[in-house]
């Protein structure tokens, strides 16, 4: 009974924590390196700008290949784990300002106000799109292309100041063994983990090796 309750806590555990297992692994380990290996705080505002920027851009799948572009552009002016991550972050933006880019874009334009359906954004990536999706399209990288300069100076100044106070208070000055110091730590976990999912298989298996073991021994024994 008591290893059943411990397969159970440890289901309702492994259940519970898994958004921040994820978030730790995906969005604050590769952050926490990125800080920690001290680099230029301006290259890394920079970059992270750059990423969210590229990351709104209003056509789904595209942004990844932006990035790619960017970092072949830019070389060593762009942080380029920097830009990556910041790019995946920005990927729910990327649906939300969809509206607001394509709303922009008809008032620069003088287009009319095009009303997009549930599946538009199915419909073009699938190549159904009609003359009209392809037109709103059209008119939401018209307002990204407008607003995305005032984005990137705006998120500049803001991760500018951001990255300059987490470099000085974590950054990697003399010690190089603090840039592996989060990767020691998530082997040690990972491992944690592992042991205790094999200790309660040991644990459910040891109840049945004495029977087993009779059983063995009375068929030597005859």
């Amino acid at each position: 009974m008591e290893d059943e309750g411990d397969r159970i806590d440890l289901v309702r555990d492994s259940e519970g924590r898994w958004v921040v297992r994820w978030w730790k692994a995906r969005i604050s380990r590769p952050f926490m390196l990125i800080v920690r290996r001290g680099t230029e705080p301006r290259q890394l505002a920079f970059s992270a700008a750059l990423g969210v920027t590229l990351g709104v851009f209003p056509i789904y799948g595209v942004t990844l290949f932006l990035c790619a572009i960017a970092v072949c552009v830019l070389r060593s002016r762009c942080h380029a784990p920097t830009l990556m991550l910041t790019n995946f972050v920005a990927t729910p933006l990327e649906l939300a300002l969809l509206i607001p880019f394509l709303r922009l874009g008809e008032w620069l334009t003088n287009g009319g106000h095009i009303m997009l359906s549930s599946n538009a954004l199915w419909k073009a990536v699938t190549g159904k799109a009609t003359k009209s999706i392809l037109l709103s399209l059209l008119h939401a990288l018209v307002g990204w292309a407008v607003a995305a300069p005032a984005i990137m100076a705006l998120l500049y100044f803001c991760f500018l100041p951001i990255f300059s106070c987490l470099i000085r208070r974590y950054g990697a000055k003399t010690d190089p063994g603090l840039q592996i110091g989060l990767l020691e730590e998530e082997e040690q976990s990972r491992d944690t983990s592992s042991y205790r999912f094999s200790s309660l298989g040991a644990d459910s298996s040891s109840s049945s090796v004495p029977f087993s073991g009779a059983a063995g021994g009375g068929l030597t024994k005859s």
